[in-house]
Formats: structure tokens, C-alpha cells, sequence
């Protein structure tokens, strides 16, 4: 696939920065940008949060996953869910659009940046606290990824040079 054609798909748990780095790495690349939470919201004509309060964190996975299944993003920057990874489907269904990116920030550096945790929206047990998710999730983000971008103490700008040469360099081994 040519790398002006390929999507890059962003992973990884509320607060890394998919919106963010998505929005910037689409303005950098000149990709369309999407991001599968608003789509959620937009079809469900609710926020997340609205959507777990009246149907529970699994009917915000399953929502996901449908909306993951629809997607037909060629030439996108995909910033996901952070429960994205949850739909095995969902998760193959965007690799063939291109690398998933898995934006790894620690626990302490998502807790900072995480100001409204219970409002937020994230698709878990009422019980399960943030470690728990994170200690959840983190697994299956390495396993759905083709590139792991360390998030960890980086600025905006560093982090979306690494996400560029890294997809650079990630084409043109799938190349050789």
C-alpha cells in the first residue's frame, strides 16, 4: 500500500493523546482525521458517559465494535476508543488500513492528564479502578501493535516526529 494511501490507526488508554497527536499527525501528513469516540456519540446522539450511565460499559464496547466494523478510512488518521482493543474484529478490520500505533504512556503520566476520570466516558466495571483498566488493557495495546511510541515525559512535537519516522520506517520494512 502506498504510505500517501495508508491510514495510521491510533491505540492506547484515555488521556495518551489519540485526539490530540491524531488531530496534529493528519494536519502534518495531510490525512482526514477521525475519531471513532465522536462517531460513537454521533450515532448514538448521546456522550459516552450518557451511554454507560443508561446501558453499561458493555453497550459502550459494542457500540465501539460497530462502529470499528463500518469504518472505511483510506488516507485517515484513526484515533480510537481506548476499549477499542476489547473487539478482536474491530481491531483486524482497521489494521488493513495500516500500522496500529500504540501511544504507551505510564500510569502516572495518564493520571496526570486525566482531570475528569469519572466523567470521561471509559467502558469498564463500576468496580475496576484506573490501575486496573490500565493493568488490562496494556496487554492487549501491545499485542494489536505494529509500532509503540513511548509517551512518557515527551512533548507534542517530539512525540509526533517519532510517530512520522517511525511509520516512515515501519513502511518500508512491510516493503522489503
Amino acid at each position: 500500500m502506498n504510505p500517501y494511501h495508508q491510514s495510521l490507526i491510533l491505540i492506547g488508554m484515555p488521556g495518551a493523546g489519540k485526539s490530540t497527536l491524531g488531530l496534529l499527525l493528519a494536519k502534518n501528513l495531510a490525512k482526514d482525521f477521525i475519531d471513532t469516540d465522536l462517531l460513537i456519540q454521533l450515532e448514538h446522539r448521546k456522550t459516552l458517559q450518557d451511554i454507560l450511565h443508561e446501558k453499561g460499559y458493555l453497550a459502550l464496547r459494542e457500540a465501539e465494535e460497530q462502529v470499528l466494523l463500518k469504518a472505511q478510512y483510506p488516507n485517515h488518521i484513526i484515533a480510537t476508543g481506548g476499549s477499542a482493543v476489547y473487539s478482536a474484529t474491530g481491531m483486524q478490520h482497521l489494521k488493513q488500513f495500516g500500522p496500529i500505533i500504540f501511544l504507551d504512556a505510564s500510569i502516572a503520566t495518564l493520571e496526570q492528564r486525566i482531570h475528569n476520570m469519572e466523567t470521561r466516558g471509559i467502558a469498564r466495571p463500576a468496580n475496576q479502578t484506573f490501575a486496573d483498566v490500565y493493568a488490562e488493557r496494556r496487554p492487549l495495546y501491545l499485542q494489536y501493535a505494529d509500532i509503540v511510541i513511548d509517551c512518557n515525559g515527551k512533548h507534542q512535537e517530539q512525540l509526533l516526529d517519532e510517530i512520522i519516522y517511525a511509520e516512515a520506517d515501519n513502511f518500508i520494512q512491510d516493503e522489503a
